[in-house]
């Protein structure tokens, strides 16, 4: 098959649900290949798959993030693209500085104690359904990151149900085959709300401010610390708690069934950290949430001898380099212990994701809770993927306890 081909496979249903033969498919074709110029690829010159690759174009700032060209007259399109994850230097660069200064070591410390509260609460509940079979998703996978999110955020656990809804809205938008008028309308509806939601909470913590980080961001904001407005504010605070949130219920959706199809390694995971570690770095080396990003040349180039003119994509699939057999040998291999560059699945260079801090200590900590309280923890039916490849993981997991917890 050539690249339209693959591509038009990875697109289908059938795609979606296993992208990896199209990978492998991309791989053998080389670590970059020409996108022949037709209507439904205008804007895609070249897709990359090579590791090397892929991350030196992410690292390098020149390679910009291209916007619609109608941003301004949709609301969720302006509420991307009035944040960090959208935007580019020197914009990026202001917002991301506000941001970080409130991603502390103290602040991620602070969040330890807070991971297992809500850890042992879910565990115990599972616990508390007997021998019936659960939904992973449900019960853990998303309450867990949105649990631990709304309180680093500020957010009450009360609206989570709220927030969920419309986050499931703009996400579906934002896959390859979302930008649809229902789902465009969805998502502009959606976007509408939640910035409402946050004004409504941001006016709360300038009278009654906690330890929260937006307390601590409307303070820096209002006292004139950080270069951010209100409306940047409030973009950053929604783009910052999908990010952070979303890829975490699939990091532990996904990594769940990777983790029981490879009994030794969920066996031994509890007590020992070096393990689990790696097996967080594994899962989102195999399962990436986030599949594939795209950057717009500056000015005519070449990624690998592929010519690029200015202004058009280069289609990077994270997922793809993540199982480059030149830089993983025997990528498709889970192996908690692989030495080797570190994944992509969080990105590289300026736009690398601000949570995966946050996400990759949830793993680290609930994972070997969850299996030391259900050692006989097994999967009950096959996963089914959502659909998307943007943001790609098992919305459904139907697992069993084996009697509940040792």
């Amino acid at each position: 098959m050539d690249v339209t081909q693959l591509l038009t496979r990875l697109y289908s249903d059938e795609g979606r649900q296993d992208p990896y033969p199209c990978y492998a498919a991309l791989h053998a074709l080389g670590p970059v290949n020409p996108v022949p110029a037709r209507a439904e690829h205008r804007t895609v010159a070249a897709v990359a798959v090579g590791y090397d690759l892929v991350s030196q174009v992410l690292r390098d700032p020149r390679w910009y993030k291209q916007a619609p060209p109608d941003w301004q007259e949709q609301e969720v399109l302006r509420t991307l693209q009035t944040s960090m994850m959208f935007v580019n230097p020197p914009q990026h660069t202001r917002m991301r500085a506000a941001f970080a200064r409130s991603f502390t070591p103290r602040r991620l410390a602070a969040l330890e104690p807070v991971v297992h509260r809500v850890v042992d609460g879910l565990l115990d509940r599972m616990a508390d359904a007997g021998d019936a079979d659960l939904d992973f998703v449900a019960e853990f996978a998303y309450p867990l990151p949105a649990l631990v999110m709304a309180e680093f955020i500020g957010i009450p656990a009360g609206e989570l149900d709220f927030y969920r809804q419309r986050v499931e809205r703009i996400d579906e938008f934002l896959d390859v085959a979302g930008a649809t008028p229902q789902r465009l309308t969805a998502a502009n509806t959606a976007a509408a709300e939640l910035r409402d939601f946050y004004a409504e909470l941001i006016a709360h913590r300038r009278h009654r401010p906690g330890d929260d980080l937006i307390s601590a961001l409307v303070e820096a904001v209002d006292a004139g610390d950080v270069e951010l407005t209100v409306d940047e504010l409030v973009s950053n605070l929604i783009v910052l708690f999908n990010a952070a949130f979303v890829t975490t219920v699939y990091m532990f959706s996904n990594g769940l069934p990777l983790l029981l199809a490879h009994p030794d390694v969920a066996a031994a995971l509890p007590g020992d950290d070096a393990l689990t570690r790696g097996a967080v770095e594994e899962i989102l080396r195999l399962e990436a949430p986030v599949h594939f990003l795209a950057r717009a040349a500056p000015r005519d180039s070449e990624v690998g001898g592929v010519p690029v003119g200015r202004d058009r994509n280069v289609l990077l699939i994270l997922a793809a380099a993540n199982r480059d057999p030149a830089r993983f040998p025997d990528p498709d291999r889970f192996d908690p212990r692989r030495s080797g560059p570190p994944s992509l699945a969080f990105g590289a260079g300026p736009h690398f994701c601000l949570g995966a801090a946050v996400s990759r200590l949830e793993g680290r900590l609930a994972l070997p809770r969850l299996l030391a309280r259900f050692p006989g923890l097994t999967v009950a039916e096959a996963p089914t993927y959502s659909g998307s490849l943007f943001l790609r993981g098992v919305d459904r997991l139907a697992v069993h306890t084996r009697g509940g917890p040792a």
